[in-house]
């Protein structure tokens, strides 16, 4: 803090309590982020801070006898210089010296040390303010939203109030102007629009007067005798001084009843919340707030890009001096701070006159900056200066809440009967206020709205909401109904198609698992199938291998009997130390073979046992086989003795009922034997057939018989055949032969029952074709021939 105290140390306080300036550093920095402003600019705007911080600290020292000075060359001017962007020594000219324009000459003057301070602190102030504006541009076109989003907005305008010090000047003068002006547009809202809008819409109203305070407003503003003009107009005179700015204030203003001109230079003006003295000793000064030609073209010619925008902003094309005082500067300095003050104020007016304005009034408790005391008087004369009892006043006299007949038709015409009748709205809002009882003493009915006194709309809102609520029960109940009946049904048929699915799911999977399952035991089948003949294979190498060692093992012993004597020789001619060596390596190979052989019996036991196990499957195939071979015997001999009583009883009845036919062929040959096997020993018999002598069929139940008869032997043929092939193929395939002769039951069943149908028919067909004079004969025949079967 030692080289940046002249401008920051002005007062005792140097912390704040709670206040931790490292974190406020922090949110500072998270706002240029939020803001999107890019780090090159920020360090820009810090470096600009820094610049007016050091400007701060720059020194004079006077160098003669008319108080001239020069500028110190110490830290802060280089500091200063370097963060600008500009020569050390061209800064201290500029702080030191000032063109005249005399003419065509240009003369440097030099500057006294209130001059310099004064130029030093105008740099500082215009650095400042164009960096605040900078950034205020730079926050606004990061937060713009474009053109079609900005029809609509909220602004908010936070003032001090009025001020009133022991010495006011030039910045309280203008402070409590703006205040004036603001406090107009707070009187012609609450009061004068209000009131106008009362007698506009035709209702009965007493007037309220307050005060008013245009003239206080004129004081500032008339042209050309305001305060404002005057004051620069005094300030275009190089040797005005505040002794004669307060003479020719008192001269032109002593008949307004606002001013009050005071001694030593003073002045009071008696604002609505007051009267303030005000001391004009630097009103001068501050009011031409003049910046050199030499500033300007010292920030024009820095390398810093925000000192040469800065500049830019103030170059505009030069027009002629009005006065020597402001010889030699830009047109937009030419200007006074009065001027532009006003000026903006009116911008500032133009905007809140376009807005539908909501005011809060800030009451400060007490003097003392103490919490928790509160100073009535303080108070009392804070709303009294403010307007704020006038503003009581009207709200209690007058009607805050307003609302126009279609608003109000259309928030509450539900609540009235349907069989009310009326239709235009200013109708219609008058049968609503009569409905609910509402005293005409507390609403009145304009031309277009309705006015009513603080608390009446309450009782309308309440019946609102009652009627609003229960409808909304009731909806809310058929609703629930609604959708808990749909849900029922969507659940209904939501479980319905899952259990499709599900049984279909189910079906697929019992369906895969049969596939595996079957697969799984044909696997296993043709596993043990392959384990058979492996272990028939093993077995047969094992027998072969042991014949083929019986066999080498009697040759050897023949050879040995016809050799003996070389045998022995050669033993004898080996050497007596490879002899133990022979020996022990015989042994090991005994035992080694001994082992082997132990292994080889285990192995044949557990084959044997396989084998076994096999052989004892096998026969109980051979039982099954027998078991369907005899029950396919009886069938069949019992369809041959069916068969042959049958042609028996139809040669009887043809020989019976025929007498005229010759006798000359052949006799039938009827097939009877009570035995019919499918194994390879079943005899085949002859088809048993009747003849008539002539060749010809003569009985249509005779040849249906032989047609069957011919049929029958066929297909015990077939039959035969095809049991031989599945006992002679039974050995290489088991399971495939089982598979084979259930088939062939299965389609020996269906024939059998086919046959039995067919053979039926035929008897009931010979019946139906017999003569006349045999019929009853052969009725009676044939009635013993079934009673007999």
């Amino acid at each position: 803090m030692e080289h940046i105290e002249n401008y920051l140390n002005q007062s005792d306080c140097l912390t704040i309590h709670d206040v931790d300036d490292a974190q406020k550093f922090h949110m500072l920095m998270d706002a240029f982020n939020t803001t999107r402003i890019c780090k090159d600019d920020q360090e820009h705007a810090f470096e600009m801070l820094a610049a007016v911080l050091w400007l701060g600290n720059i020194s004079f020292l006077v160098i003669d006898n008319e108080n001239h000075i020069e500028v110190v060359a110490d830290e802060a001017v280089t500091n200063a210089a370097g963060l600008i962007g500009c020569g050390i020594q061209d800064l201290m000219l500029a702080l030191s010296t000032h063109s005249i324009q005399a003419g065509k000459d240009k003369v440097a003057k030099n500057l006294t040390l209130q001059q310099a301070i004064d130029t030093r602190d105008s740099l500082a102030k215009f650095i400042y303010a164009s960096l605040f504006d900078w950034l205020v541009e730079k926050i606004n076109l990061s937060l713009a939203m474009g053109k079609q989003h900005t029809g609509r907005s909220i602004s908010i305008l936070d003032i001090y109030g009025f001020e009133s010090f022991k010495k006011n000047s030039f910045e309280q003068f203008c402070i409590n102007y703006a205040n004036e002006r603001l406090q107009q547009h707070f009187n012609r809202h609450l009061f004068k629009l209000e009131q106008e809008g009362y007698e506009l819409d035709g209702i009965d109203w007493t007037k309220i007067d307050f005060e008013d305070n245009q003239d206080c407003l004129d004081l500032f503003e008339k042209r050309p005798l305001g305060l404002i003009s005057l004051l620069d107009e005094e300030s275009n005179f190089p040797k005005a001084t505040n002794l004669t700015l307060t003479t020719k204030l008192k001269q032109h203003l002593k008949g307004n009843h606002r001013f009050k001109g005071e001694r030593d230079g003073a002045f009071t003006v008696r604002h609505y919340a007051g009267e303030v003295l005000y001391d004009t000793g630097e009103f001068l000064e501050k009011n031409r707030d003049l910046l050199h030609s030499e500033i300007i073209q010292l920030l024009s010619s820095c390398t810093s890009q925000l000192s040469q925008l800065f500049a830019s902003m103030l170059k505009q094309p030069q027009k002629p001096a009005s006065s020597p005082i402001q010889a030699g500067m830009p047109a937009c300095q030419k200007q006074s701070v009065a001027t532009k003050f006003k000026d903006q104020l009116f911008k500032l007016m133009q905007q809140l006159e376009s807005t539908t304005p909501h005011f809060i009034r800030c009451i400060k408790p007490n003097n003392k900056h103490i919490p928790g005391m509160f100073d009535k008087n303080l108070v009392l004369e804070q709303l009294r200066c403010c307007g704020v009892l006038e503003v009581v006043r009207i709200a209690r006299s007058g009607y805050p809440t307003r609302m126009t007949h279609q608003e109000f038709t259309r928030r509450y015409g539900f609540l009235l009967p349907e069989n009310h009748t009326c239709q235009d709205p200013l109708s219609t809002s008058v049968a609503i206020l009569q409905q609910f009882d509402i005293l005409p003493e507390m609403y009145q009915v304009g031309y277009t709205k309705l006015y009513f006194r603080t608390g009446q709309i309450g009782s309308l809102e309440n019946v609102r909401k009652q009627v609003l609520q229960g409808t909304l029960e009731v909806q809310k109940c058929f609703r629930g109904h609604r959708a808990r009946r749909y849900f029922h049904e969507l659940k209904g048929g939501v479980v319905t198609l899952q259990s499709y699915v599900r049984g279909e799911i189910a079906r697929k999977e019992y369906s895969i698992l049969l596939g595996l399952k079957k697969q799984a035991a044909c696997k296993k089948l043709d596993e043990q199938l392959m384990a058979v003949v492996q272990i028939q294979s093993v077995i047969r190498g094992w027998l072969v291998r042991r014949y083929f060692s019986s066999l080498q093992d009697s040759k050897e012993s023949n050879v040995s009997k016809r050799r003996p004597g070389r045998r022995s020789s050669e033993i004898k001619d080996l050497p007596l130390e490879v002899l133990p060596s022979i020996v022990e390596e015989l042994q090991k190979r005994i035992l080694m073979t001994e082992a082997a052989l132990g292994r080889k019996e285990k192995e044949n036991a557990a084959l044997r046992e396989q084998v076994q196990q096999f052989e004892s499957r096998w026969s109980e195939y051979e039982t099954k086989m027998k078991s369907m071979e005899e029950m396919w015997q009886k069938q069949m001999s019992s369809l041959q003795m069916s068969l042959a009583a049958a042609k028996k009883s139809l040669g009887t009845d043809n020989t019976t009922g025929q007498p005229e036919i010759h006798h000359g062929a052949q006799s039938p040959s009827f097939y009877d034997s009570e035995e019919m096997s499918f194994g390879p020993h079943t005899p085949s018999g002859s088809t048993p057939t009747r003849i008539l002598n002539n060749g010809t069929n003569t009985n249509g139940g005779l040849n249906s018989i032989s047609t069957l008869a011919n049929e029958f032997e066929q297909s015990k043929r077939n039959f035969d055949h095809e049991a031989q092939a599945i006992v002679e193929v039974k050995s290489a395939d088991t399971v495939n032969s089982v598979e084979d002769i259930r088939s062939l039951k299965y389609k020996f069943e269906a024939w059998k029952k086919d046959f039995k149908v067919r053979l039926r028919e035929a008897k009931a067909k010979a019946h139906r074709l017999g003569y006349g004079d045999a019929e009853k004969y052969r009725r009676k025949w044939w009635g013993k021939r079934t009673k007999r079967f």
